[in-house]
């Protein structure tokens, strides 16, 4: 039993098209995880969930599709795909939006507000889908999966998910879309605080995290809520993770230059003498778990 997982949107913070970014991929995040039995859930809603509604579409063949839309925290790049949604604009689709209990009333406010006449010229409740909001639960399980939740160190607040098929043991997907591994200020971080972390990712078998930085590049942007690629690696290595797939690329970060970043994680792992596969997300991209 597995879970497939494909990713839509891979940018952070802002949209970046163009030649220099088209490999991959310009869209901010959205993925698209199948469970076994091909239960959806929809990580994040970036502008990488307009052309996943589009292949939804195409692939439903006009049977309902229903779905869960996980949202790790309300900023604009995780929210601004949703109003493009095209499933949500056609009756006999039914999504549920989750997110932390903590978090989902300010989730409900920041996609209605992104919404309002001000900003945009339809509004939330001209969805034709049903659309729920529901919180998750410690351990959430579901249809050929199982999720936990932990809490991230990000400007407002976000969620980590861990998602396995249900069972005892069974391979796991970590996602951390935005989080800072640093020693930044201003987080109300508990001690212990990445003991914690490395025990919710122990032994994944996909680990995707938020690389936003270099060294230098995070030196200018301490308690922005991202982190330098070099700690995503420490992190892998010390939970026993088999995978790790680097996220949430600078939007100023180039195909040629997000390519040199790989290597020197892939140097950085041989130098520590250790076994990691590292690559960083690329839209369009299917892996297992």
């Amino acid at each position: 039993m597995t879970l497939t997982l494909t990713f839509w949107g891979t940018r952070g913070s802002v949209p970046s098209p163009g030649a220099s970014t088209a490999y991959f991929g310009g869209n901010t995040p959205c993925l698209e995880l199948r469970t076994s039995t091909n239960a959806l859930l929809i990580l994040d809603a970036g502008t990488g969930i307009r052309h996943l509604g589009h292949s939804l579409l195409e692939r439903a063949r006009g049977k309902p599709i229903v779905g869960d839309i996980l949202l790790s925290h309300a900023h604009w790049d995780q929210i601004q795909g949703l109003p493009f949604f095209a499933p949500l604009f056609q009756e006999g689709h039914e999504f549920t939006i989750r997110g932390a209990p903590e978090a989902l009333g300010g989730i409900e406010s920041a996609l209605r507000g992104q919404m309002g006449q001000t900003v945009f010229p339809v509004s939330f409740d001209a969805y034709r889908a049903q659309v729920h909001f529901r919180a998750l639960s410690e351990v959430e399980r579901g249809d050929g999966y199982a999720i936990k939740t932990h809490a991230l160190r990000h400007p407002g607040g976000a969620t980590g998910y861990r998602v396995t098929n249900g069972n005892a043991g069974a391979p796991a997907l970590v996602y951390i879309s935005d989080n800072e591994l640093g020693h930044a200020d201003g987080y109300a971080s508990a001690p212990g605080w990445r003991d914690a972390l490395v025990s919710f990712v122990r032994d994944a078998s996909l680990l995707v995290h938020d690389a936003m930085y270099t060294a230098d590049e995070y030196e200018r942007h301490r308690g922005w809520g991202h982190s330098r690629y070099v700690d995503v690696v420490d992190l892998a290595l010390d939970a026993g993770v088999q995978r790790l797939v680097l996220f949430h690329h600078h939007p100023e970060r180039s195909d040629t230059a997000l390519s040199e970043m790989v290597a020197a994680c892939q140097q950085r792992v041989r130098e520590k003498g250790a076994r990691l596969e590292v690559r960083a997300a690329v839209e369009g991209t299917t892996l297992t778990v």
